[in-house]
């Protein structure tokens, strides 16, 4: 069984930017249909943030982070990168990398996808 792997988290003053990175191993991406990013604030239900699809790169946001954050990838690398610019004190959470198998369809804002492979998350901090 492969794992996900997350780094680039930390601490950042609101504006600020952050990378996060997730590196796959004892898997490859272009395996599985899709990737993408979850977070977990505290004391709330964890959103889906973005994912992409490995074939095309097809890609989705959820509507509080379109047009700050940007999901890419290199299949060849079997890594996934997810970088956030214009950071919010609301973006403050636990990030979570994950892929799917089955094809990403989600039905409605911040819903998560069928995820089957989860990595243990990175801590981002957006202070004001």
């Amino acid at each position: 069984q492969g794992q996900l792997v997350e780094s680039g988290g930390g601490s950042v003053q609101a504006g600020g930017s952050l990378s996060l990175s997730c590196a796959a191993s004892g898997f490859t991406y272009s395996n599985y249909d899709c990737m993408g990013w979850v977070r977990r604030a505290p004391g709330k239900e964890a959103e889906g943030v973005a994912h992409i699809y490995t074939a095309g790169g097809s890609t989705y946001y959820a509507e509080s982070v379109k047009g700050r954050f940007t999901i890419s990838r290199d299949n060849a690398k079997n890594t996934l990168y997810l970088q956030m610019n214009s950071l919010k004190p609301e973006d403050t959470a636990m990030y979570y990398c994950a892929a799917s198998r089955r094809p990403c369809t989600v039905a409605a804002d911040r819903q998560i996808p069928p995820y089957t492979h989860w990595g243990h998350g990175t801590q981002v901090t957006v202070s004001s």
